[in-house]
Formats: structure tokens, C-alpha cells, sequence
């Protein structure tokens, strides 16, 4: 029986599971080191109160249970290294897992540059414990400011390294939870500031204008200090300095300052650009490394003109999707279909109830209606996967009882 082996149970992960479970004739293992599929541009939610642990993940053994497969397999397991030529995977607790077929779609991780000194001091939510951590600390300083309000009423300082969209949705978020908070508890002790640093001229670098001109809008309406045009050189556990030379004091440093590769990659002796992502071929088959493919952010995705598309859950989700027919197509000696996926628009939570959106480059909305759309687009993904995964749960605990 062919093994497939997927590495990573993200967006590119999830999806070519999906694909794959349609042969029944294969065998499939998923390793991932986390137990849950994490549904990243929502931890901004489980920051601000709007969510909770489970709305923002899917139960990893139980989705793959819930999958009509009877050969899907899911290992919680930390893959330290890949052997090529002999087509194994090692895993940390020395296990090792063959494979016919591989599929790397381990995703990537916030980028700290070393040449920046001081980044310990900062946070990095993408990751969920690192999101939960941030949360107790913001609200146990919410907490101890309110509780010293008579005393004292030290100004607190949120500052956010970088305005891509996941800077500028993670600032807009907490500026409006933190503004809420405020409001409904009546508290004087409200002197809160939030700042974004931009190394661009504006925020949102690349994106269409008019999306660059309404986001803008809306985080000046919430209160957000923007500071364009300088980077963060370094901190200490006081003050952040940048490089136009201003220093300052902080309460919470949220570093989004862009992306690489996965660890994982610097072991692979595979072509790979700066960041560490794995080139591939039109079809995402990795050279030099026989019956590998790589989906998702892990890898270098070109559009029709070549030119990198940005990494993203709408990239990920497609390429992962196509990795797998892919894998399907070369088992079933069908000709492979090339990887150009297509941005259908571009989706910007801004805070509460408000987002912006670009439609096809044509069709620009903003505020509640870009909100509506926004979710749309979110429960139509998850609202599939949660039903999957509560008919592994029935199944897990029916052979539990029986």
C-alpha cells in the first residue's frame, strides 16, 4: 500500500488531508508536535475576549478520526530531521516513519532578526501559547491599573513592531478591546496608548491603495499612534529604540515584523531562498529529493507572472490542495495540474465588528459588511472541519465504551 506522510497539520496540511482521505487505498500519517489545528487570523479574537481556546483550534486525533479513512493516521510527534534519499522521517522520540510520498507543510514562524538586540523582551502571538501568555500579562497590568487607580495612574504603552496584516490587525484588535474595557467599566485610570511602528512609508506595504488609505482611517479613528519610515534597532526592559533615533518606554513590545521558513528547514540541504523556504516547481514538487512536495508557507509559491505570492491562509489552503492531487494524480499515472492560485480578494479584521475588503481588485468595503464577509469566508472553512471533527469524537469515544 502507498504511505503518504504529511509533515504539519495547518491550513496546506489540512487541506491535502482532505484531498487525500478521497483514495482509500493509501496509507496516510500526519506528524505534527501540536495536538490541535491552529486557526491563527482568529487568535486576535482569543486575544481580545472574543474567542476561547477551543473556538480558535480544531482537535488534530479527532478530525483525522472523523475523515472516512480507514488507513489516516495522526502521530503528535516533533520531526527533527528528514533522510532524502532513504525517504524516512525522524522524529525526536527516535521514531522514524517511511514514506512512498512526503508532504512538507510545516508553515513558517515570525522572523527575529539577530541583528536586533533585545527581542526576548517582545511577544510573538501567531504562536497560541505565546497568544496565551500575552493575554494573562495584558489583562493582570489591566487589572493592577485599575485596582491603583487612587494611587497612581502610570500611563501603560502598547507597542506593535510591524505594519503587514498581521501587525495591523493584532494593534486594531487590542485598541478596541482595550477601549471597550475602558468604557464599560467607567474606569478614570484609562490612559492606555498604542503605537505601530511601520518600516514603510504606510502600513500595509504592497496592498491596494484604497485598502492602505481605509485601514489607515480606521486605526487613527481607534486611537492608534502610527510611526512611519523607522525600524526597531533594539530594547531593553524599559524603552524600545528606533532607528530615526526617538526611544520609547513600553509596557508590551508585540514583534510582527515578517516571516521565514519553519526551524525545521535548516536541516533539509534543499534549495531554499533567504527566509529559509523551500523552492519548488510549478507542480510544488521540491527538487532533488524524490516523491517531496512542499504546500503552504513553508515554500516559495510564484503566480502566473513569477512573482512570489505573499504568504497566506487563502495560498496555504490551495496549495496544500493541489500538493495532494498532485501526489494522487502520480499514483493514479494521471498527468499533474499546475499550482497558480488565485487571490479572489484581500479580507483586514480592523477591531470589533469592522473590517475592510478588496473583492477582485474591483470591489472595496469597509466596516460591518466587511465584517459579515470576513466571517463568511472564515465559518465556511471551519464550520466542514468542526463536523469532521465531532464525528471523530463520536467514533473515538463509541470504540472507547464498546
Amino acid at each position: 500500500m502507498t504511505k503518504v506522510l504529511v509533515i504539519g497539520g495547518g491550513y496546506a496540511g489540512i487541506c491535502a488531508l482532505n484531498e487525500l482521505s478521497k483514495n482509500k487505498d493509501i496509507h496516510i500519517t500526519l506528524l505534527d508536535k501540536h495536538t490541535y489545528h491552529n486557526l491563527q487570523p482568529e487568535v486576535y479574537d482569543f486575544i481580545a475576549n472574543k474567542a476561547d481556546f477551543a473556538d480558535v483550534t480544531i482537535d488534530l486525533k479527532t478530525l483525522c478520526a472523523g475523515f472516512d479513512h480507514p488507513q489516516l493516521h495522526f502521530y503528535n510527534k516533533r520531526v527533527i530531521d528528514c533522510d532524502f534519499k532513504n525517504k524516512k522521517v525522524i522524529c525526536s522520540e527516535g521514531d522514524q516513519y517511511e514514506y512512498d510520498y512526503l508532504l512538507l507543510s510545516i508553515g513558517a514562524r515570525t522572523s527575529f532578526p539577530k541583528s536586533i538586540e533585545g527581542l526576548n523582551n517582545t511577544d510573538d502571538i501567531k504562536k497560541l501559547h505565546r497568544a496565551l501568555y500575552f493575554k494573562q500579562s495584558f489583562e493582570k497590568t489591566m487589572f493592577t491599573k485599575i485596582e491603583n487607580e487612587m494611587k497612581k495612574c502610570e500611563e501603560s504603552h502598547i507597542v506593535v513592531v510591524g505594519a503587514g496584516l498581521s501587525g495591523v490587525e493584532i494593534v486594531a484588535e487590542i485598541a478596541h478591546f482595550s477601549a471597550k474595557f475602558f468604557k464599560s467599566g467607567q474606569f478614570a485610570c484609562d490612559n492606555l496608548r498604542i503605537s505601530l511602528i511601520s518600516g514603510s512609508k504606510d502600513i500595509l506595504p504592497g496592498m491596494n491603495k484604497t485598502i492602505i488609505q481605509m485601514s489607515r482611517k480606521r486605526l487613527q479613528d481607534l486611537g492608534i499612534n502610527i510611526i512611519s519610515g523607522t525600524h526597531m534597532s533594539s530594547c531593553d526592559d524599559r524603552y524600545i529604540y528606533l532607528s530615526n533615533g526617538d526611544a520609547l518606554p513600553y509596557s508590551f513590545i508585540i514583534f510582527a515584523g515578517g516571516i521565514e521558513a519553519a526551524n525545521l528547514t535548516s536541516k533539509f540541504d534543499l534549495p531554499k531562498n533567504r527566509k529559509g523556504q523551500i523552492l519548488v516547481n510549478e507542480y510544488l514538487q521540491v527538487a532533488d529529493a524524490d516523491g517531496v512536495f512542499a504546500a503552504g508557507d513553508v515554500c516559495v509559491i510564484n503566480d502566473k507572472e513569477g512573482n512570489q505570492m505573499p504568504s497566506n491562509v487563502t495560498v496555504a489552503r490551495e496549495s496544500g490542495k493541489i500538493a495532494a492531487q498532485n501526489i494522487l494524480n502520480l499514483i493514479n499515472n494521471k498527468p499533474m495540474r499546475e499550482c497558480k492560485p488565485f487571490i479572489k480578494g484581500t479580507l483586514i479584521a480592523l477591531g470589533g465588528k469592522y473590517a475592510v475588503c478588496n473583492l477582485y481588485n474591483k470591489i472595496n468595503l469597509k466596516g460591518f459588511i466587511g465584517y459579515l464577509i470576513k466571517q463568511y469566508v472564515f465559518y465556511r472553512y471551519k464550520i466542514p472541519l468542526q463536523q469532521i471533527s465531532r464525528n471523530g469524537y463520536k467514533k473515538l469515544k463509541n470504540k472507547h465504551f464498546l
